[in-house]
C-alpha cells in the first residue's frame, strides 16, 4: 500500500545496506590482516583454539632454542674432555719412560717436571671450560656437581625437560696425585692413569649420550611447530580466494542497497504528484 508517512521501503533499502556494507568491512579487514577472525564474534571457539596453538608453536620456538643450547653446552664440555684424555696418553707416555730401567732417577725428576705440568693442566682445563660462565668440568657448578641443570624442550615445564649432568674430571677426581720420580711412583702413576682414562671415557660417553637425546628432541621440537604452525593457519588465516570472492559479492549488493535506498526515498515525491 503506498503512503506518504511511512517509507518502508527505504526502511528495508537502508537496512540491507547497512548488512551488506558491514559485510564488505569485514571481508576488507580479514583480506588487508590476513586472518580468518578479525573479531571474536567471527568464530569464538576457533578463536580460543588458534590462541592455543599460537602459545604453544611460541613455547615451541623457544623450546627449540634451548635445545640448542644444550646441545651447546655438551660440545663444550666433550671438547674439554678429549683435550683431558689427550694429556692423559701424554701422561701415560711419560710413566712408561720412567719405567725404562735405561732412564736414572736424575732423568726420572726431570720427567716428572712435565708430568706434574700436565696435571696442572687437566685442572686448568677442567676449570676453564665454560658455558656462559659456568666451569662444566671442575665439579664447581650445578652442571658437575651431582645437581645437573635442566631444560625445557616442550610445552609442559613438569614433564618435557632433560637434565644435564656431565661428570668431574678435575685431577683430584680423576685420582691424579702421584710422580714418576721412581719407578715404584711410576708403576702406581701408571695404574692411576689407567683409572683416570676409564673415567674421562665413561664421562664422554654419557655427555654423547645425552647430546644424542637433544639432537633428537629438538627434531621433533621443529617437526611439532611445522604441525601445529600448520593447524593455526587452517583455523586462523583467510582464504584468500574465498574472501575475495565475498567482498566482490558484498561490494555488488552494496551498490545495489544503495541504488535501491535512492529510489525508495524519491518513492515519496512521486506519491506526492498524485496530490496536485
Amino acid at each position: 500500500m503506498p503512503v506518504i508517512g511511512t517509507n518502508t521501503a527505504a526502511n528495508t533499502a537502508l537496512r540491507y545496506l547497512n548488512l551488506n556494507s558491514a559485510q564488505e568491512s569485514s571481508s576488507v579487514a580479514k583480506l588487508s590482516s590476513g586472518s580468518r577472525i578479525t573479531k571474536a564474534s567471527d568464530d569464538a571457539a576457533g578463536l580460543a583454539v588458534g590462541i592455543g596453538l599460537q602459545s604453544d608453536v611460541t613455547v615451541l620456538q623457544q623450546a627449540s632454542t634451548n635445545a640448542a643450547h644444550g646441545t651447546s653446552v655438551l660440545q663444550t664440555a666433550d671438547g674439554g674432555a678429549a683435550r683431558i684424555s689427550d694429556i692423559l696418553q701424554r701422561m701415560k707416555t711419560l710413566a712408561a719412560q720412567s719405567l725404562s730401567g735405561a732412564v736414572t732417577d736424575t732423568e726420572r725428576a726431570y720427567i716428572d717436571s712435565e708430568f706434574q705440568e700436565l696435571v696442572a693442566e687437566v685442572g686448568s682445563i677442567a676449570t676453564g671450560t665454560r658455558f656462559n660462565g659456568e666451569s662444566l668440568l671442575d665439579g664447581t657448578s650445578d652442571f658437575s656437581n651431582g645437581t645437573g641443570v635442566s631444560f625445557l624442550l616442550g610445552t609442559d615445564a613438569a614433564t618435557d625437560v632433560l637434565t644435564v649432568n656431565i661428570d668431574a674430571l678435575d685431577a683430584t677426581t680423576l685420582g691424579l696425585t702421584g710422580d714418576v720420580t721412581s719407578q715404584a711412583n711410576a708403576t702406581t702413576a701408571a695404574a692411576a692413569i689407567d683409572a683416570a682414562v676409564d673415567l674421562v671415557l665413561s664421562a664422554r660417553a654419557s655427555i654423547g649420550a645425552q647430546m644424542s637425546r637433544f639432537d633428537y628432541r629438538g627434531q621433533m621440537i621443529d617437526t611439532s611447530i611445522e604441525n601445529l604452525s600448520s593447524a593455526e593457519s587452517a583455523i586462523m588465516d583467510a582464504d584468500v580466494a574465498e574472501e575475495q570472492s565475498t567482498l566482490t559479492t558484498s561490494e555488488v549488493l552494496t551498490d545495489a542497497s544503495i541504488s535501491a535506498l535512492s529510489h525508495a526515498n524519491d518513492m515519496s515525491t512521486r506519491l506526492s504528484k498524485l496530490l496536485q
